[in-house]
């Protein structure tokens, strides 16, 4: 169905099973995003892995539509909503073009921008979901402007990956392409952060126009 699934629906539980590599930003990031939601909100995830974000932010908004293209991935967050006794997350397999129509109060993609290989048809489809003022907040992979590590492993190590099938697509955005890109669809974006230390991920808050 989804051409990325196969691989995605392979590491699930590895996935799973990993921690997340700087929790103190990442609750920063949750609380960041608990700031700009409300209790009446209606959200749409996409790219929502195994749930962790979405059932993070549940008891902050009414609905989350939580979506990913692997169904093991999404079988993990079910099983993790039943588990917190969670009942507004409602877990779906689609992508960017086929996810509920909305509109949403907020659409959400976290980690996922820099793997999908369509990425203006996708934002032009995230803008049609979002609500006329409403939120788009992402967070994805920017190149770093250093020629370090990270990046030499993106131009030589990565490749092989996935020549091997270990590693998915990847874009290797710049900064500007990024802000460009979420320009182009539709949106004013009104805050962007990168996060702290050698990681090289952008925070982008923008809104759709009215």
């Amino acid at each position: 169905m989804y051409k990325s699934a196969k691989f995605w629906d392979r590491i699930a539980d590895k996935y799973a099973a990993s921690p997340i590599r700087n929790q103190a930003a990442y609750e920063a990031t949750l609380d960041r995003m608990r700031d700009l939601l409300s209790p009446t909100d209606t959200v749409l995830e996409l790219g929502c892995g195994t749930g962790t974000t979405a059932l993070a932010l549940a008891p902050s908004v009414q609905h989350i539509t939580a979506t990913d293209v692997s169904d093991a991935m999404l079988d993990k967050g079910r099983d993790k909503a039943q588990a917190a006794g969670t009942t507004n997350v409602e877990f779906l397999q689609s992508d960017a073009a086929d996810a509920p129509a909305g509109p949403f109060d907020a659409v959400l993609a976290f980690n996922l921008l820099h793997l999908i290989p369509e990425m203006d048809n996708a934002l032009a489809e995230i803008a049609k979901r979002t609500k006329p003022g409403g939120l788009f907040i992402s967070k994805t992979f920017c190149m770093p402007e250093q020629r370090n590590m990270i990046w030499w492993f993106i131009q030589l190590g990565l490749p092989v990956m996935q020549a091997i099938g270990k590693a998915p697509y990847f874009a290797e955005l710049s900064t500007s392409d990024l802000d460009a890109a979420i320009t182009k669809a539709g949106f004013t974006i009104v805050e962007t952060t990168m996060a702290p230390g050698k990681d090289p991920r952008r925070t982008i808050i923008a809104r759709r126009a009215y």
